[in-house]
């Protein structure tokens, strides 16, 4: 085991692949607990150590081995929970490649599974028992999708996760493909190594100083790469417990996302500039009252255009419960590039340049002073980490 020791945290770099990860934490870590669930964002009804989510990764990966899933690619349709996390990492100790998508909702998003399906040529499709009526009505009406095995986990039989053989998986081997919004054309697949990922993880642990003392606060979609990368990979590659909640129970009530900072005394906690916008603008003085977010040392903020106007209203209403803005951390990532490629230094209050909003429009960055007529403050996203290099290219 290769250990890399540097500003008081440690960063493990020896492994080549997230099996040899996991089994590793399993082995050192095995009765600690790793991820835990809020069912409506506040009531804690699952956890994971990582014991068992090993076992579990055995369990379904000896079950797709069983299936003929070695080397092919399996959706995951699944409600927000756990589960979502045992079927990823059965997938990996498969061998096979994960194609994480949009969870299905009534008549909504029929089509984009249908076009990924068939862009990733999937032939098998997990799932749990809850929304396995719904997809096979689906596939009465979508012959493409009747060729896709589907299968529920969460029942499988006891004892078979002896039944798991390691695959051949190298730090080349294709992991996982995540596939973009679709928004502005059809689903594309950004196909993501082992190695890729762990490259990826290490930034994200430098960046944000994370050690066995961080604690996490999720509630991004775990088909989403800040989700699923950020919030589930990298605490298990740093080795720190995360609480996990599902997105619509913070839309709904963002004082919950607050509450668990605040119950779960969570390090690292972020989203897009929308969910900060959100909570300066509905969490009440009296819900403000119960809050001590002091804990909180990275608020990271990406993945869409970070807004001076609210980070300084945020801090503002938030300070008086023990936010500190230079917790503040305004990046920026894409799936492309497997996830984090900029980031500012930890501590730093956020870099700030206010220039000419009508030059701007013209792609020309002309200085302008704070407040005035025609200014727009930019929040800077940070520069390149570690070894990666960055080119902008038309």
């Amino acid at each position: 085991m290769v250990i890399h020791k540097t500003r008081k945290y440690t960063a493990y770099i020896s492994h080549e692949n997230l099996i040899d990860l996991l089994q590793w934490r399993s082995a050192e870590q095995s009765s600690e607990r790793l991820y835990t669930f809020l069912t409506d964002g506040e009531i804690p009804t699952s956890s994971l150590t990582y014991g068992e989510l090993d076992r579990q990764a055995r369990a379904i990966g000896a079950t797709l081995q069983g299936l003929g899933a070695a080397g092919e690619r399996v959706l995951l349709l699944y409600p927000s929970g756990l589960d979502y996390i045992t079927a990823f990492f059965g997938c990996l100790y498969a061998g096979a490649v994960a194609v994480p998508v949009y969870p299905p909702r009534m008549h909504h998003g029929r089509d984009r599974i249908r076009a990924i399906a068939a862009d990733a040529q999937a032939s098998v499709a997990l799932t749990d028992a809850s929304l396995l009526p719904h997809v096979q009505r689906w596939c009465e009406r979508a012959p493409d999708l009747r060729q896709v095995h589907w299968h529920a986990t969460g029942h499988e039989p006891e004892g078979i996760e002896t039944a798991w053989q390691r695959p051949d998986v190298t730090k080349q081997s294709l992991a996982f493909l995540q596939y973009t919004s679709g928004s502005t054309g059809a689903p594309k697949g950004v196909m993501l190594s082992h190695q890729h990922l762990l490259h990826n993880q290490r930034m994200i642990q430098d960046a944000f100083h994370h050690t066995e003392h961080s604690v996490g606060v999720g509630w991004l979609p775990l088909y989403h790469d800040m989700g699923l990368i950020g919030n589930v990979i990298q605490p298990l590659y740093a080795g720190f417990p995360c609480v996990l909640m599902a997105p619509m129970a913070v839309l709904q009530r963002p004082a919950r996302w607050l509450q668990a900072i605040t119950t779960y005394r969570a390090t690292t906690s972020g989203g897009p500039n929308f969910i900060y916008d959100l909570c300066a603008r509905k969490i009440t003085p009296a819900q403000r009252d119960s809050l001590d977010l002091s804990s909180w040392q990275v608020a990271y903020n990406g993945a869409e255009p970070i807004r001076h106007d609210t980070l300084e209203q945020f801090a503002r209403l938030f300070e008086p419960c023990g936010f500190r803005r230079e917790a503040f951390y305004p990046c920026y990532g894409l799936a492309e590039a497997t996830l984090l490629v900029t980031g500012g230094r930890l501590q730093d209050t956020p870099v700030l340049h206010t220039v000419q909003r009508t030059a701007l429009e013209q792609h020309c960055a002309v200085p302008a002073f704070p407040g005035g007529p025609d200014a727009q403050t930019l929040v800077g996203c940070g520069q390149t980490l570690l070894d990666q290099r960055i080119v902008l290219v038309d």
